[in-house]
């Protein structure tokens, strides 16, 4: 193995060793979780450091909405504002329907190596003089479910299959306070293990519990976080790994967050 390969090899293996928990997150937030009989549903869309609380808004992501049946359909162009985004999505018939900003390219940036660690800089620190340096490039996918009328086929909780994602392992719109919820995170649709998973509740940003749990993955990629009381939560869950050929960067650093609400 030559020295290029070593290093990539070695750079692809410690980034899920350092990803910090703290920077600005994604998230979409629908008015209703459960939207009875209504034809359409609106959403919010920012980044954020508490979850729910809206900071920076959403801008150029590819907004959809998946089906019971499966099919994804593009959504149009949101309403900016100075801390969000918001838009509709029509909502047909009764079922499960995913809503997701898509996954969104973010600024590039650059990390440095510590040790068996790498690090964002600016945001870690900054590189010491003669370390290894490497650009990286932000990736960012945020999803909800809603629930219309009554649930019939599953099509929307069907994995994408590509890139990182949070995928419920049961009806994410039927979640309940005090009970389980099971979850797997997947990785280009295979089980990432060992993965760190952040659960936030809105709550939180009240009464100062935020962060309610910090799990890991196990080697199936899967999890369960228990909602301590009913509200509204948002997972979160980051990664980096090597990125598609042709891309801008030679790494991507994903964040992906799924809000719920526990009843």
């Amino acid at each position: 193995m030559n020295i290029a390969m070593r290093v990539t090899t070695t750079m692809i293996a410690a980034f899920t060793l350092s990803v910090p928990a703290l920077a600005h997150m994604p998230y979409v937030e629908p008015g209703l979780f459960d939207i009875g009989e209504r034809k359409a549903v609106t959403i919010e869309a920012s980044f954020t450091e508490d979850a729910f609380r809206p900071d920076i808004a959403m801008k150029d992501a590819p907004f959809d909405i998946t089906a019971p049946d499966g099919k994804v359909t593009k959504l149009g162009a949101p309403t900016l504002l100075t801390d969000r985004a918001v838009i509709e999505a029509p909502v047909a018939g009764d079922g499960v329907y995913r809503l997701s900003s898509g996954q969104r390219l973010g600024r590039m940036g650059k990390i440095f190596r510590a040790g068996t660690e790498w690090k964002m800089v600016g945001e870690e620190g900054a590189a010491p003089a003669g370390t290894e340096v490497a650009a990286v490039q932000s990736t960012t996918l945020a999803d909800a479910y809603v629930l219309r009328g009554k649930p019939t086929t599953p099509g929307a909780l069907t994995p994408r299959g590509t890139a990182l994602e949070i995928h419920p392992l049961a009806d994410p719109t039927a979640l309940g306070a005090t009970a389980p919820a099971q979850f797997e995170i997947l990785y280009d649709g295979k089980p990432l293990a060992g993965a760190s998973v952040a659960l936030f509740r809105e709550a939180g940003l009240y009464d100062g519990k935020k962060e309610v749990a910090d799990v890991k993955t196990d080697a199936a990629g899967r999890f369960s976080v228990t909602p301590p009381d009913a509200g509204r939560y948002l997972l979160l869950v980051r990664h980096r790994a090597a990125a598609p050929a042709g891309s801008p960067a030679p790494f991507y650093s994903y964040t992906v967050t799924l809000a719920f609400e526990a009843g």
